[in-house]
This record gives structure tokens, sequence and C-alpha cells, in this order.
């Protein structure tokens, strides 16, 4: 028979024990510093790279059931999943390839905590698809079956169930090579759709069908082609998304809904170009968008308004280096201005998100184009490749870099963008 005394002594310890591992793990889990840094090195080069990448693996355009071919640099590779870690996790990633294995470290921050979670993890090439070969947050070694279930939540809860199901089921192979990624995919006939249609959820692609509808009732006031000022379009779409945010919606998603809208329209575009359904929907009369009495300015202005809605990382401000660099080198040549409207449609974007009510109460109102777009008077425009080299140094450069903070200080004096009383 038993000793009382021991089921004494395994009754005080086995709480003890409950209690104490979980905190011994994460102890070894969370850490004080991230062990990835935040990264300012993307480059208008990476954007010119991964339009590339994106024109040559367009879904749309592949033959159904044709085997196709994805090559990555590792830096390609590494760029685009910080990218959507930002996006979607608000998490920072790392990735090195080497021959017959990947690793990539991820770092998030708890900041009720104060505190970091530090991933490392190394999949393993196989035959096909890769392997899980081994994980660990910090210092604290972790199955592999759950890491597989952490993705199928995250995924789940982002609403990115078919994006993921999707991928899985067109990749054919994955290999790694020495700073290079390779995948074989293959799409049927309906998969382009399918993966188009999943990148949107149910939620925002209802927001954008309400976006579109008042856009149409917007562009009904004017003759088709018109020469129409973006402080016609503005105000009334976000006196809306603050009439919705007030009826209970989510201030961020209805300012990044009005945003997406308006900026396909601007460059007439149609959403059924990332949302197969919207083909079906009523289309805006086409009218000619102007800022200033240009129509490259909202181009400018909304694009980066998008991308810095939408992801909130230095991806931004590189598109707009990146677009004027292209001009330079053969197009309409570098022009500053254009720099101008590409930074204060970032600084729109990112107050939709940091301030989304202050964003919506301002811009409801703002009768002018004054009140969000800075004045372009005298920034040097169309300046060859040559020409920007020789007077302001390159990107970079202390002529270019003076230039850029006259920018900012113009910028910086609208009211869309004064403090908060």
């Amino acid at each position: 028979m038993r000793s009382p005394r021991r089921w004494w002594v395994a009754a005080i310890l086995l709480p003890a024990l409950l209690l104490v591992l979980p905190l011994a793990a994460a102890l070894l889990a969370l850490q004080d510093e991230p062990g990835v840094a935040a990264r300012s090195d993307i480059a208008p080069a990476d954007v010119d790279r991964a339009l590339a990448i994106a024109r040559r693996n367009d879904p749309r355009l592949a033959a159904p059931g044709a085997l196709r071919e994805l090559r990555l640099s590792e830096r390609d590779a590494d760029l685009l999943l910080y990218h959507g870690a930002q996006h979607w996790l608000d998490a920072r990633t790392r990735v090195t390839l080497h021959p017959g294995r990947a690793e990539v470290r991820a770092s998030v921050e708890l900041p009720l905590l104060h505190r970091w979670l530090n991933l490392e993890l190394q999949w393993r090439q196989t035959a096909s698809l890769p392997e899980l070969a081994r994980w660990r947050v910090g210092r604290l070694p972790l199955p592999g079956a759950l890491f597989d279930a952490l993705l199928a939540r995250a995924a789940a809860r982002h609403g990115l169930q078919g994006q993921l199901r999707q991928a899985l089921q067109a990749l054919r192979e994955v290999r790694f090579g020495e700073g290079e990624l390779q995948a074989r995919y293959e799409l049927d006939a309906g998969s382009a759709r399918r993966m188009l249609a999943a990148l949107v959820p149910p939620d925002d692609q209802a927001r954008f069908r309400v976006y579109q509808a008042a856009l149409r009732r917007l562009a009904d006031a004017h003759a088709p082609g018109a020469d129409t000022s973006l402080a016609t379009l503005l105000p009334p779409l976000f006196a809306l998304a603050r009439e919705r945010s007030a009826a209970g919606g989510d201030a961020v998603q209805e300012n990044r809904a009005a945003i997406l809208v308006l900026t396909f329209f601007a460059n007439g575009r149609g959403l059924d170009l990332l949302l197969p359904a919207a083909r079906d929907w009523p289309a805006p009369r086409p009218l000619r968008v102007t800022l200033q009495g240009r129509d490259d300015f909202p181009k400018h202005f909304l694009i980066s308004a998008l991308i810095a809605a939408e992801a909130g990382t230095p991806l931004a401000d590189a598109v707009g280096v990146w677009k004027e660099l292209s001009d330079a080198r053969g197009g309409s040549g570098f022009s500053f201005n254009d720099i101008a409207a590409d930074r204060a449609g970032t600084r729109l974007g990112e107050m939709a998100v940091r301030a989304p009510a202050l964003l919506q109460d301002r811009l409801a109102v703002a009768a002018q184009e004054s009140v969000f777009m800075a004045d372009a008077t005298g920034l040097p425009e169309y300046l060859p490749e040559a020409e920007f080299r020789r007077r302001y140094g390159g990107v970079g450069a202390p002529a270019y870099d003076a230039m850029r903070a006259e920018i900012e200080a113009r910028i910086a004096a609208l009211p869309l963008f004064a403090p908060a009383r």
C-alpha cells in the first residue's frame, strides 16, 4: 500500500508542475529584442524586378494544365516574404537559401508584454514539396505538427485559407539552390479565377461594391471623359467611409476600400483585374481625374496611398522613386513634382491606417485640392537620367536629399496632416 504522504506530495507537486512548465516555456520562447531587424533597404531596382516577376507569372496568362516555373533570387524571395509578413502578421522576416534547404527567421512583437517572439525555421527539399525539418521559438524547440496547426489557424484568422489551399494544390515541386529558389506549378482552367477571387475576403468584396456604386453615382454627374478634380471625388467617398464607420464598420477597412476603388478608377482600370466577380457590377463612366490640372498626379498620388494603406512598408517610397527612375531612363524623365504626389499619397495612406477617423473627418469636407496635395510649382521635372545625375547626383546624394526635404516640408504644411487638437 502506498504511503499517504506520497499522495500529498503528488497532490502538491502536480499543480506546481502544471504552472511552472508553461512559465518555463514562456521564458525560453519570449525574448527582449527582435532577432530580425526592421529593414529600410528596398530599392527601386527591387520594385522593378518584383513587377517583372508578377508579369511573367500572372495566373490569367497561364495555359490550363501547363507546367510553369518560377525562379526567385534569395533577395526577391526575402523581400516578398517580408512584404507579406508585414501586411498580414506585422512581422519581420529574413530568408536564406542553400542547396537543398531554406532557412527563415521571423520576429513578432508582443506589445503588451514588451517582448518578442523570435522564430527560426528550416525546410528540407524533397522530391516534391519541402518539409519542415525543424523550428523553434526563442530557445524553445517545437514539433512540426504544431507549426502546421498554427499556420492553418493564422490563415483562417486572416481569411487566407483559400489562397493557402490553392497554392499547395498548384505546386508540384520546390527546389532550393545557393541563393535561389525554383518552383514548378500547374493551374487548371478555373484556378486563376479562383486564386484572384480568394485574394479578396467576402467582407472586402462587399465594401468594394458599395464604394464602386457610390463612385458610379458621382461619375454620372459628369460628361463621359470630362476633366474632374480628385477633390470632387475624395470627399464624398470619405464621407461615406465616415458614415459606415459610425454605423459599426471598421474605419481602417472602409478607408482602404475607398482608396482602392478610387485608385483603379483614376487609372482607368476595372476592379475585375483584382476581383473577377466585379465584371458583373455596374461600372462608373470613365472620367479624366486630375490634380492641379494634370492627370498624372492622381495616378501617383492614389497608387502610393493604396500601397501605404495596404502595406505600411518602405515599398511605397520605393515605388515612387522606381517610377521616376524608369521615366528618366527613357520615358518622360525624372520629375520631383511626381515625387511630391507620391509622398502626399503615401502620407494619406499611412493616415488611413494610423488615424482612420481623423482622416475621414478631414477628407469628408476637403473641398479643395490644397487640403491634401502640396503645390508642385517650381519643382523640377522631365529630367533625363544624365541631367538628373549632373544636377542632383542621383538618389541619396546631398542635392537630391535637399529637394526631398523641400517636398516633405510642403507636404507637412498641408491642412490634412496638421497635428490633431
